[in-house]
């Protein structure tokens, strides 16, 4: 394959992956940080591209909704969207996904590694996010304890992001060996 056409097919990819990413968005569960398929999209995304083009499409996604277009929860966007109380999650798609990139270059045909990387790509996400929320929501002088803020940004969100990893790394692991990235 020559260089025009091998460019071509990671552009393609890339524009294919953030498009899902934006679709999952749109599915969502109001809130303070909305229920949404966000990280079960950027898991799949980062297993199934990698590390180098999964990254690509988060960014492509993170920088469509930073200049205003409406790709983020409830059909937001906006800089004022990305550096707001819940933007360290949007932020921590970026380091979800070398987690999951280099689970999969490292142990390609292990699922069980997979779910595992895909777990510890998803916690640091978490705790990026965690922190931002409270660092955000603290610099506007307002006081709330790290159990508000858990309460508010992670325990409701426990089963339900069980459920939508379990999902990733089922629809990876099935989709891995069809989709020839």
């Amino acid at each position: 394959m020559n260089a025009v056409a091998r460019h071509s097919r990671t552009l393609a990819q890339c524009a294919l992956f953030t498009a899902l990413l934006i679709v999952a968005t749109m599915i969502q569960i109001p809130g303070t940080v909305p229920f949404t398929l966000q990280t079960m999209a950027v898991c799949i995304t980062a297993g199934l591209l990698g590390t180098r083009k999964g990254t690509i499409s988060v960014l492509a996604y993170l920088i469509m909704g930073a200049i205003g277009l409406p790709v983020f929860s409830g059909f937001s966007g906006g800089l004022d969207k990305l550096l707001g109380v819940t933007g360290g999650y949007l932020l921590g798609f970026v380091l979800t996904v070398p987690v999951i990139g280099i689970g999969k270059r490292l142990f390609p045909d292990s699922k069980l590694v997979l779910a595992l990387f895909i777990v510890l790509g998803v916690a640091l996400c978490y705790v990026v996010g965690t922190a931002w929320f409270y660092f955000v929501y603290t610099s506007r002088g307002e006081a709330i304890s790290l159990y508000a803020v858990l309460s508010a940004c992670v325990f409701p969100f426990l089963l339900p992001e069980c459920v939508k990893l379990i999902a990733a790394v089922e629809i990876t692991w099935r989709l891995r060996k069809i989709v020839k990235i």
